[in-house]
């Protein structure tokens, strides 16, 4: 059945660009990794990174100077670094983060063949790199999943209770409900989000395009329908897969999500805590086993959530436990109807003008010719 699994995965969801955008050259002044074909930028650190499945990835760092919290990207299943080095770098300035994206194992100059155990191992390569390089804490990081991407960054979440937010952008439900409305999950799908996501405890925006031909606009709705903790959905009228990013509520929401993350009281966890969620990823399978018997009994898997929210909160006094409340209070009644951020117009000019830069820059790269997904379903 394993072996079942991998060739599913490989053959659906992963389709890596051939030949690979880009190639790792170095500096002949700085003796740094450099990305072949895309500006040279000193804000950015370009690394090989080890996986605890023994591939070696290609990630990439952009500092923000003035950034409190720091993205880790998973990028769709037909992009590499070399199309999103542009797409990062504008995220990092606009929304005032640093950012780190990564190829998975298969991918761009990643050594080894993408499954979807590898991506996982990816993601948490990345994560480490983060604590250990950047000395970026848990409490400060968002996980953006755009695609295929939601796969792993739901995956690491389920670790990382502190976590401060979750972005996903055109995300699956799992692997197998892409293709097929099936109304349970079976042992062979891939990547169930639709497990998982009862399980986060941080806030989670969503992002999706009502004209999504790949990954229908339903699988973000029963995302965010979902959610514990959720905040306003952006649903953008008639986006497709991969042209989110030409939008300029796509931007707007973005900030306005940032913000509103950053307000929240920082979450405290003990480091030799964090480490033994890190080392052993196993705990994490009892909560999917029993959220696999049914997607539907929510409630059943909200009481272990809530019982882990009790225990983190427990040494707190109560002052500080009814401050936490309330900004937590404020950051629900923050949220406006959907329809409220894309009626709005009322923004600067200069605003407009950052956001029209921004899409000139995503048309530039061709990103939005990337179709994710279907290449591959095709011949599944």
């Amino acid at each position: 059945m394993g072996a079942a699994t991998s060739t599913m995965a490989a053959k659906f969801a992963f389709f890596p660009p051939n030949p690979p955008s880009y190639q790792i050259v170095t500096d002949e002044e700085t003796g740094k990794m450099m990305i072949s074909g895309v500006p040279k930028k000193d804000d950015v650190d370009v690394w090989r990174l080890v996986t605890g499945r023994g591939n070696e990835i290609v990630a990439m760092y952009v500092r923000n100077s003035t950034a409190k919290l720091t993205v880790l990207y998973s990028h769709g299943n037909a992009a590499d670094l070399g199309q999103m080095f542009n797409i990062f770098t504008e995220l990092s300035l606009h929304l005032g983060v640093n950012l780190m994206g990564y190829d998975y194992s298969g991918y761009g100059q990643s050594s080894g063949k993408p499954s979807e155990q590898d991506t996982y191992a990816d993601i948490e390569a990345a994560y480490r790199c983060l604590e250990e390089t950047y000395g970026a804490k848990e409490e400060d990081i968002i996980l953006y999943g755009q695609s295929v991407g939601s796969g792993p960054v739901l995956e690491l979440a389920l670790r990382l209770p502190q976590l401060r937010a979750v972005i996903l952008h055109s995300a699956i439900l799992s692997g197998l409900r892409v293709m097929y409305p099936v109304k349970r999950t079976f042992s062979f799908d891939i990547y169930k989000n639709i497990d998982k996501i009862p399980l986060i405890n941080c806030p989670i925006l969503i992002i999706h395009g009502t004209a999504d031909e790949v990954v229908d606009c339903s699988h973000g709705k029963q995302l965010w329908e979902l959610c514990k903790e959720k905040y306003e959905p952006l649903w953008l009228e008639g986006g497709n897969h991969c042209n989110l990013e030409l939008f300029p509520e796509y931007l707007r929401h973005l900030r306005k999500f940032i913000s509103a993350v950053e307000k929240l009281p920082r979450p405290q966890i003990d480091d030799r805590r964090r480490e033994e969620q890190l080392k052993h990823p196993a705990n994490t399978a009892v909560h999917r086993d029993k959220s696999r018997l049914s997607t539907d009994c929510r409630d059943k898997s909200r009481p272990s959530t809530g019982q882990r929210e009790k225990s983190r909160h427990s040494t707190d006094n109560s002052e500080k436990s009814r401050v936490s409340i309330d900004k937590k209070e404020k950051f629900r009644r923050s949220i406006d109807w959907p329809s409220k951020a894309r009626n709005s117009t009322d923004q600067s000019e200069r605003s407009r003008n950052s956001f029209e830069r921004f899409g000139d820059m995503v048309r530039s790269v061709g990103l939005c010719k990337i179709d994710c997904l279907r290449q591959t379903s095709s011949g599944a």
